[in-house]
């Protein structure tokens, strides 16, 4: 599918995404008012969502960084998660947010999650931009949501089709129309 071609329905606006932020911001701000908070940002997909949402947040916060894959190149996850990178710092004791882009299958949040609990942090929680209840194929409920959306190929502020358009500047949908 060449998307250049294609019509595309804007889901989420920058005014949108940036009110949200600003709920979203204030929400973590006022749970880990007294904690340790150390944001883990799921790259590449979230880098965008998470550099936005934490200057949302009023609390000091360290930030660190893993890399899992399940998609490769497509638009259906793969069924299994890889992880690529580890996240570096040593968690013991913190309070962790995992960030990612979009929970669907919930395969990817549920694998980090649990791996990072072996790791002894206070407590690990997830935040995620969009929301695809639909797609679940694990027990899974995001703790903080920025969207929740039907099933639909989305991309746009991070999410990306062919490794592009992650730089758009809201998530869109591409329709099956010609522009």
């Amino acid at each position: 599918m060449d998307i250049e071609k294609k019509k595309w329905e804007i889901l989420c606006s920058e005014d949108d995404i940036a009110n949200r932020l600003k709920e979203l911001g204030k929400e973590i701000s006022d749970e880990y008012k007294d904690k340790n908070l150390m944001v883990i940002s799921l790259l590449k997909g979230s880098f965008i969502f998470a550099a936005d949402l934490v200057r949302n947040i009023s609390v000091p916060v360290k930030i660190g960084f893993m890399t899992t894959s399940s998609y490769g190149h497509g638009k259906e996850t793969s069924g299994s998660v890889s992880m690529l990178a580890d996240v570096t710092d040593d968690i013991k004791g913190y309070d962790v947010l995992v960030v990612d882009d979009i929970t669907d299958s919930g395969l990817t949040m549920k694998y980090v999650l649990d791996h990072l609990k072996t790791k002894n942090p206070a407590s690990v929680k997830s935040c995620v931009l969009l929301d695809k209840p639909s797609r679940r194929k694990v027990e899974l409920i995001p703790d903080y949501v920025g969207f929740t959306i039907e099933d639909k190929f989305v991309v746009g502020y991070g999410l990306n089709y062919g490794d592009y358009y992650r730089n758009v500047p809201y998530v869109f949908v591409v329709t099956d129309e010609d522009r």
